[in-house]
Formats: C-alpha cells, sequence, structure tokens
C-alpha cells in the first residue's frame, strides 16, 4: 500500500483568505510539515493549484507558496474546483502506484472535497487532515470534517504522520 500526499490550493491569495477555523498560514505550516514527513519516507507529495480558465493573467498570488514545491514532487494545474477533472492526477497517481490518498490544503469545503469525492470514485482509499485544512466558516470545515468526511475515509490529525 502506498500513500500520498495531496495538497491543495496552497497559494498565496488563498493562504491570505480569511479561513477558519484555522488561518492559512497555520495550514500551510502543518502542510509543509506534512510534505517534509512524506519526502523523508520516500512518499510522493502531490501539489496541486488552481488556474482561472480563459483570462489572459492570473490574479497575483496565484503561484504556490514560497518554497512548497521540491524536486521530484508532482505538480498539478487545474482549472476547476477538484484536481482530477480535466487533468492527468489519476495517471500520475497510478503510475507512483498509490491507493491511499492524503488529503490536506485549502479550502475545506471547496477543492479539498470536490478532489476527496472524485478520488472516491476513483477508487482511493483516503485519508483527510482535519488541522491541515480550512474553510471560509469554522462552522462549514467542522461540519465537513465531522460528518462528510468519515462517510469516505480516516479523518486525523498533522501530529498523526510525524
Amino acid at each position: 500500500m502506498t500513500s500520498a500526499l495531496i495538497l491543495i490550493d496552497l497559494m498565496p491569495r488563498i493562504v491570505a483568505l480569511p479561513l477558519a477555523p484555522h488561518t492559512g498560514d497555520e495550514v500551510l505550516v502543518r502542510c509543509r510539515a506534512l510534505a517534509e514527513a512524506f519526502r523523508a519516507s520516500g512518499r510522493p507529495v502531490v501539489l496541486v493549484r488552481v488556474e482561472r480558465p480563459n483570462v489572459a493573467e492570473q490574479p497575483p498570488g496565484s503561484d504556490f507558496a514560497d518554497g512548497l514545491v521540491h524536486d521530484g514532487d508532482v505538480v498539478v494545474v487545474k482549472r476547476t474546483v477538484g484536481a482530477f477533472y480535466g487533468t492527468d492526477l489519476n495517471e500520475q497517481l497510478r503510475k507512483l502506484g498509490a491507493d491511499t490518498l492524503v488529503i490536506a490544503g485549502l479550502v475545506t469545503t471547496m477543492g479539498v472535497e470536490s478532489t476527496a469525492r472524485a478520488a472516491a470514485d476513483h477508487g482511493y482509499r483516503l485519508e483527510f487532515v482535519a488541522d491541515a485544512m480550512s474553510g471560509l466558516a469554522a462552522d462549514e470545515h467542522e461540519f465537513t470534517v465531522e460528518r462528510t468526511f468519515p462517510r469516505f475515509g480516516e479523518v486525523r490529525n498533522t501530529a498523526d504522520y510525524s
């Protein structure tokens, strides 16, 4: 069994949003720690960011947070809410032999949840890192983490991966 870490939309313009219950900076710190733990154990790290379709130039802050991407990481650029539609994410994960996806990033009820639902449709086993994601509102995040995600996989915290 190979697990891959999937980090969603850790871009300065999204990290800077008023998020709850965790700030974007808190999520970014925890996601960096997760990525370091995965890399140290030889497990793949996949970084996903969004680009707005049909615009000449992306808004400022649309690249990954500084220093997030390392050599050997898989980078996926999506143009929809979820990371599977219109990308080669599934092919990349299959090539890596991943059967379990550990998902974190921003925003819980948007990119994270949309990616998770598609991952379940593709047959992946799922783990969610609750303290390494955050929502546009705390109650949305908490509902998703407590009620929705357990229907798709296991809910954990960053400390479980160190």
